[in-house]
């Protein structure tokens, strides 16, 4: 009997520290941007603090009520400043699975209308430029913020240079996400899509998980603002996002789950800056469709040691991803030599080495650490790319 009942809650035991870890909940932060002191950008009386809180909230509340699966936590949730360090440190803090940072657009030409997805990259345009000085110059709101920020200049052009192929492993998620939004966006909204962009935002390069910031409109253009401040407006914004989030849910979790057609509009509980639901017992599985997509490697530049047209299986090291192609030479990233490019999901990757075990990537790979601290391993089969997980966490 007393063996019996040991085996009995030894086995319980161990199941239930499984199901724990099995069934930890997705958890996303929803950073509405802006806030207390800091109005954003201002047009005719409409404040981005204002719109991009409503949408936020709404988003939040949607969520709670499609995927009960999920936590989401708001970096605020009431008319407050929040020092932009403080929101990617809510996040980095509780492991956040998704950063969604959401904002309002504005310029001097009131003709300009759409909706941006950005990610963390280096900007290739002045226009991506003036808006990522517009939200990182909310730092000189905040005291002592030369030193917080190590020296950063929001309105310097130079200072941006730190945030050259800033990419880690999350950036392949980050620009799906982003994709994702702007299908979204495209099909639901009137006003047209600008695409998925880069460009330094301090906020997105703090966190330490797949971020996007999502430019809902220009306040400048008097439809949008018009259309942003409405109920329905932010309605509809938030929607769209959270049928994109469904997508990433789906890719990250291997459930599929269906979003309620029509959502309610009320905003969510200004009081509760954090809203959970317990996580259902699903299996984790990884849908045929979602599997890594089959490399196109005729953009390849530069052939390493070790390449050959008979090898099928081998490893690599990727530095990078963006949306818009550099040139794989020495001088674009940092004096490394042997850089390989290569386009696949609409998504240029860059590479280096070519080697035929983890043992023999393995050094390659702790040398390129030195220069892009968040590089990391991939495994080729037959075209087929898997990262590797070297993290010990």
């Amino acid at each position: 009997m007393l063996l019996v009942l040991s085996v009995l809650i030894s086995g319980k035991t161990f199941s239930g520290t499984s199901d724990n870890k099995t069934n930890k909940p997705m958890l996303v932060i929803i950073d509405p941007g802006h806030g207390g002191k800091d109005p954003g950008a201002v047009a005719k009386g409409v404040r981005e603090k204002d719109v991009v809180l409503g949408v936020g909230l709404k988003l939040g509340k949607f969520m709670n009520e499609n995927f009960p699966d999920v936590k989401v936590i708001f970096t605020r949730n009431t008319d407050v400043f929040v020092p932009l360090i403080e929101r990617s440190r809510i996040a980095n803090k509780n492991k956040a699975d998704l950063f969604i940072s959401i904002h309002a657009n504005y310029c001097s030409t009131p003709a300009i209308r759409g909706t941006e997805t950005f990610v963390l990259g280096l900007h290739r345009s002045n226009d991506n430029l003036d808006v990522a000085k517009k939200e990182n110059s909310v730092i000189l709101l905040e005291d002592n913020y030369s030193k917080t920020y190590e020296g950063f200049d929001p309105n310097s052009s130079e200072s941006y240079i730190m945030f050259e192929m800033a990419q880690d492993i999350y950036m392949d998620q980050s620009l799906s996400f982003a994709d994702d939004i702007q299908h979204q966006f495209k099909s639901r909204l009137e006003n047209s899509s600008r695409g998925v962009k880069q460009a330094g935002f301090l906020v997105l390069r703090q966190s330490s998980m797949p971020s996007v910031l999502v430019e809902t409109g220009f306040l400048s253009n008097q439809a949008e603002a018009n259309y942003l401040k409405s109920e329905e407006g932010q309605k509809e914004i938030a929607l769209s996002i959270l049928g994109a989030f469904r997508k990433f849910k789906d890719r990250n979790s291997g459930v599929n789950t269906p979003v309620t057609a029509e959502a309610k509009s009320t905003p969510a509980n200004h009081q509760n800056t954090e809203t959970t639901k317990p996580a259902e017992n699903k299996p984790v599985t990884i849908p045929e469709n979602e599997k890594p997509k089959k490399t196109d490697t005729t953009d390849t530049a530069t052939a390493l040691k070790n390449s050959s047209d008979e090898i099928n299986s081998y490893y690599s090291v990727q530095i990078g991803a963006n949306t818009t192609p550099i040139d794989p030479v020495a001088t674009n990233f940092k004096g490394l030599k042997g850089i390989r490019r290569e386009k696949a999901d609409k998504y240029y990757r860059y590479f280096v080495g070519k080697e035929s075990s983890i043992e023999k990537i393995g050094p390659i790979f702790q040398q390129i650490k030195s220069k892009f601290p968040q590089a990391f391993i991939v495994s080729f089969v037959d075209g087929d790319r898997k990262i590797i997980n070297t993290d010990s966490k």
